[in-house]
């Protein structure tokens, strides 16, 4: 049974989806750290509670869920429970989806990539990107709280990287962001290595080599890009750009 995330009244300009707790803090915790830098707002959905995890227990993960949140600073975290490892694409779990997108009316949605080494991950992907789109539908009827919903078509749709590597359209640059985004993702200390734990590593992420691989990848992306760290995402269509010198900068002129 799922359960809608708390009311709020407030839109945000981005809002993150993750099949599980910690996606969106590995992917792109940097990002949102610096979109709320510039004083932009951002929530975060987790569709599931990562229940069926190897590490850590549904209530681990719950209290690391919140305590990243709190870290990070978003103004909301919540959680749609629609079933780790049963993430299925059906018309309950897509509209508890525009409901999230109706409740937050952001202008920025973040989701997991479409091809992926988990299949929640792809299967969230795919749940997000048509809820982004049957949101925007005025006869497509939902309602929160006992309130009839606007229809809401964020503008954009962008995919974070995750497990397989992706040439992406973009490169933040998260250089400023990098160092402190790592507070988001070690709150979830029971899915990592630990320095002196005794316990073997039972999973990918569990490996002590994994973190300093996360670090790698944004060292790469930097690189890419002329900068310390970056992280990357692929667009979900043609981006239109109406300020040419908004986005093309130069310092000589």
């Amino acid at each position: 049974m799922t359960r809608q995330p708390e009311s709020s009244d407030e839109q945000v300009y981005a809002l993150a989806f993750g099949a599980h707790p910690d996606d969106v803090e590995l992917a792109c915790g940097a990002t949102l750290l610096k979109i709320m830098s510039e004083g932009r707002s951002v929530a975060v959905c987790d569709l599931t509670r990562g229940e069926m995890g190897t590490l850590g227990t549904p209530e681990t993960r719950k209290c690391e869920a919140e305590a990243a949140a709190a870290v990070m600073g978003y103004r909301s975290r919540s959680t749609l429970d629609l079933g780790d490892s049963r993430l299925f694409y059906t018309e309950e779990n897509l509209t508890e989806i525009i409901r999230v997108i109706r409740q937050f009316r952001p202008g920025v949605v973040f989701a997991n990539p479409p091809d992926e080494r988990h299949p929640d991950h792809s299967k969230a992907s795919k749940l997000v990107t048509d809820a982004f789109y049957y949101a925007g539908l005025q006869e497509l009827p939902t309602t929160m709280n006992g309130s009839v919903q606007e229809p809401h078509r964020p503008q954009h749709l962008l995919y974070y990287v995750q497990f397989k590597h992706l040439d992406p359209d973009f490169i933040v640059d998260v250089s400023e962001t990098f160092d402190a985004s790592r507070k988001g993702v070690l709150a979830f200390g029971s899915q990592f290595y630990r320095e002196g734990s005794t316990e073997e590593p039972k999973t990918l992420i569990k490996r002590k080599e994994f973190l300093t691989g996360l670090e790698a990848r944004a060292r790469y992306f930097g690189e890419q890009i002329g900068v310390m760290y970056g992280e990357g995402f692929l667009l979900s269509g043609t981006m239109g750009i109406k300020s040419f010198s908004g986005v093309f900068l130069s310092a000589e002129f």
